[in-house]
């Protein structure tokens, strides 16, 4: 009786471990990407001031998407023949520590060019570390939900950890930013690095209780029965079905470079171009995070309701049209124009990203399921996510702070997602009747 009631609250136990594991790991995420927006080209870059600091301090950020490819080869192998679960404890633990660790850094200017060394090395395990936890926190989920039209909903909790990490990360920024400026770069930077040991404890708990996802525990049955050699399956993904890849990878770009867009790139320039006070960029963002917050789990409930391809196709649509709005807003420079446009903005990509991963994970068979969304979204990340804000900054520079470039790049992430979700449905459909 009690493995039969177990079993019944898995679903609801795999949920909530995703949605508070990837807030965990986009806290951590986050928070640097915050930091590089905010001191670490002073802290790190003091030689190169300015537009070059901050393009510096981007670039670290770069970093840690140019690694997430490997750490979704190396972990999508092991989620794939080892476990979900496995994977996603070691990443967790991967992630936390490097945060902590990138917390006790020295700076410049105590230990010279040893400083950005070291900062650039942990990116690049930090970068690992998420490049693993997305698409295995996504399969936990999705996979344990009790039927398969469901799956959206459920795979959705993984994509709900993304505002709430950016919520914390934010508050912890508002909190250190009321700091003297003195105090915020000598120390106050680093709390919210440090917290992050904290949040590591609480994952862990949750995470080690949630047991294997159904469907991987199905696939090694199966290959047993079989005595089926194990391909590796990130050969089998690239020999197999590189165009699904490709449209997969570019499905996901609306999800992640318009992130670093609104997220990253925006606290940038409306404290460099617009002269916007930085606590009134980050109470924008604060607002905006809880917004979307909201909006992740009322979006995969409407997708299921409307269809999964027609809400994707509409919100990308939307998404192409709605910088042109943000960016008229924010010129204003106050909390109420900001919020606006921002707002304006995540309410399209948000109910956007709360849905993609669970469709884009249904276009991959169970056996390479792990490698297969977690290549096409990292490697999304390296080339377009990381990319973004460095893109964003030189846009900006050239044209003189004005903002036209910056409403045609946006525009031009969306489209890329449009059109590529729209010719990823043959092919998913086709998984999809292959898997019923």
């Amino acid at each position: 009786m009690a493995q039969a009631s177990d079993g019944v609250h898995q679903p609801v136990r795999a949920s909530i471990a995703a949605f508070v594991g990837t807030m965990i790991e986009w806290y951590d995420f986050y928070v640097y990407g915050t930091a590089a927006a905010l001191v670490f080209g002073r802290l790190f870059f003091p030689q190169v001031d300015g537009f070059y600091g901050t393009l510096a301090a981007f670039g670290t950020f770069a970093v840690g998407f140019l690694a997430r490819p490997l750490g979704g080869a190396v972990f999508g192998h092991l989620g794939d023949r080892v476990g979900r679960k496995t994977s996603l404890i070691i990443t967790l633990l991967m992630m936390g520590v490097v945060t902590v660790l990138i917390g006790c850094l020295p700076t410049y200017e105590t230990a010279g060019i040893w400083a950005p060394v070291l900062l650039v090395a942990l990116r690049l395990v930090q970068g690992i570390a998420v490049g693993g936890e997305w698409g295995g926190a996504v399969l936990m989920a999705g996979e344990h939900a009790p039927t398969r039209d469901r799956r959206t909903f459920f795979a959705s909790f993984a994509q709900l950890g993304s505002p709430a990490g950016l919520i914390l990360s934010m508050l912890m920024f508002k909190l250190v930013t009321t700091l003297p400026d003195a105090d915020f770069l000598a120390w106050g930077w680093r709390v919210p690095f440090w917290f992050s040991a904290v949040m590591l404890v609480v994952g862990l708990a949750i995470r080690l209780g949630v047991s294997e996802s159904p469907d991987f525990l199905a696939e090694r049955r199966r290959r047993l029965a079989q005595a089926q050699a194990a391909a590796p399956p990130l050969g089998e993904v690239l020999r197999g079905a590189p165009g699904l890849l490709a449209l997969a990878i570019c499905a996901n770009v609306l999800g992640i470079a318009g992130f670093y867009f609104t997220n990253t790139f925006m606290i940038a320039y409306t404290t460099t171009y617009l002269k916007i006070p930085r606590a009134l960029v980050l109470d924008c963002l604060l607002i905006v995070s809880v917004m979307q917050f909201l909006i992740t789990p009322l979006s995969a409930y409407i997708a299921e309701r409307v269809g999964v391809h027609r809400f994707l196709v509409a919100t990308a649509a939307v998404s192409v049209l709605t910088p042109y709005a943000m960016f008229t807003l924010v010129d204003q420079g106050t909390l109420t124009g900001l919020t606006l446009g921002v707002g304006l903005a995540v309410a399209g990509l948000g109910a956007f990203y709360a849905v993609i991963a669970g469709y884009v994970s249904d276009a991959f068979p169970t056996r390479t399921r792990y490698t297969g969304i977690s290549m096409a979204y990292q490697l999304s990340g390296a080339i377009f996510g990381g990319l973004t804000p460095i893109l964003g900054t030189i846009l900006a520079e050239r044209a003189g702070g004005a903002w036209w470039p910056l409403a045609l790049l946006f525009s031009a992430i969306a489209a890329i997602s449009l059109v590529s979700v729209l010719a990823l449905r043959a092919p998913r459909e086709r998984q999809m009747l292959r898997a019923a």
